[in-house]
């Protein structure tokens, strides 16, 4: 394949190989394009004639670049995560590359979490986590792309904190940051109207523009990876599992010490010393949680992993990694966070262990509910 051949929309050289990469297109698109004599990569091409803007990955190299970039700009940063995966989804030393421009932190997918959760606690629960991480955003903004009102909200605080400025909108993969850009995309274009790349200048490999009414530009910019997310260690069916997109429900489970919790085959929990307590799961309502003795809880995982204990299923078990424990002395009630996956509350003093796949970090935070 001619390596010199690129995106006219963005610029990205094209590639077939991966669709998850910079300037993917399938063959049949290719060669119908080679004809035309108009090369489109899959993700411009979706965002020309769907209104649709599709999230790719960058590498690590990559995404420090555009950091850099970012850093020398005067802009409004919005920095998507979700509220479900903070600790998946923050972006690691983010305020160093970001210069003086001012943040807002949007915690996206907050309809998943229980209803009954106050968005003020919850908003400065955010607010303690940024900081912890050295982030301080000028604000912080719960959200759901799939409520028109919250995007209404968004845009407002976006308006009201750009001051005439570009707007970069920043995340790791899988916050659901396309999604939203997609429904800030039909609240201010209009359902009806299509959007087509002509109204897209100067688009780079790494950003799509998106025009604001006073000349300046709205910049959507790929997908970080974030290398300790459960994510990376799913196939797609999996997936569709492990991230909820309803309301989660709580499950309570009373625990003698010296018992486990399996979440499915993905992580394990262990109750190792304490009073008998309550432990609270908040993951997806498709996972299956299965209890069991703690002195026999490794045989139990080698025994039903890819059956019983699914995901993984039986055919990714070999490529799945090993189980890493992580042990935590609780003082006060306390999320045992899986990266990716969600969290058990602690609510009492006591020993726990979480173990999670190579690679998946296994956390502590202050109690989010």
């Amino acid at each position: 394949m001619n390596e010199e051949l690129r995106c006219i929309g963005c610029g990205a050289p094209i590639q077939t190989e991966n669709p998850e990469e910079l300037g993917y297109t399938p063959n049949a698109a290719l060669k119908k394009g080679e004809e035309t004599g108009e090369v489109y990569c899959q993700r411009c091409f979706r965002l020309r004639h769907y209104n649709d803007i599709q999230d790719v990955q960058l590498t690590d190299d990559d995404f420090l670049r555009l950091l850099n970039q970012i850093g020398e700009t005067d802009a409004l940063i919005v920095n998507v995560i979700d509220i479900f995966d903070f600790n998946g989804s923050v972006i690691p030393g983010l305020h160093r590359f970001i210069g003086n421009n001012p943040v807002l932190l949007v915690g996206n997918k907050v309809d998943i979490l229980p209803k009954s959760l106050k968005k003020s606690k919850m908003t400065q629960w955010l607010r303690e986590r940024a900081h912890e991480v050295g982030l301080r955003p000028k604000d912080v903004l719960l959200t759901s792309a799939k409520k028109a009102s919250d995007i209404h909200m968004l845009l407002e605080k976006i308006e009201q904190y750009r001051k005439g400025k570009d707007v970069y909108v920043v995340g790791v993969t899988n916050v659901g940051k396309s999604t939203l850009i997609n429904a800030i995309i039909k609240q201010t274009a209009g359902v009806k109207d299509v959007i087509t790349t002509s109204q897209f200048p100067g688009t780079t490999l790494d950003k799509i523009e998106i025009p604001l009414e006073d000349g300046h530009c709205l910049v959507d910019t790929p997908g970080i990876i974030h290398q300790y997310q459960m994510a990376h260690y799913l196939g797609k069916k999996d997936l569709r599992i492990t991230a909820p997109t309803k309301e989660i429900k709580p499950k309570i489970y009373q625990l003698n010490a010296g018992q486990t919790l399996f979440l499915g085959g993905l992580a394990r929990f262990d109750f190792v010393q304490g009073e008998r307590t309550s432990f609270i799961a908040y993951v997806s309502n498709d996972i299956e949680i299965h209890r069991t003795k703690l002195e026999r809880a490794t045989d139990f995982y080698e025994k039903h992993r890819g059956g019983l204990l699914q995901p993984p299923r039986p055919d990714e078990i070999a490529d799945f990694p090993e189980l890493v424990r992580f042990e935590f002395s609780i003082k006060e009630k306390t999320d045992i966070v899986f990266a990716g996956l969600g969290w058990i509350t602690v609510t009492t003093p006591c020993v726990v262990a979480g173990w999670a796949p190579k690679g998946v970090d296994v956390v502590r935070r202050k109690a989010l509910i």
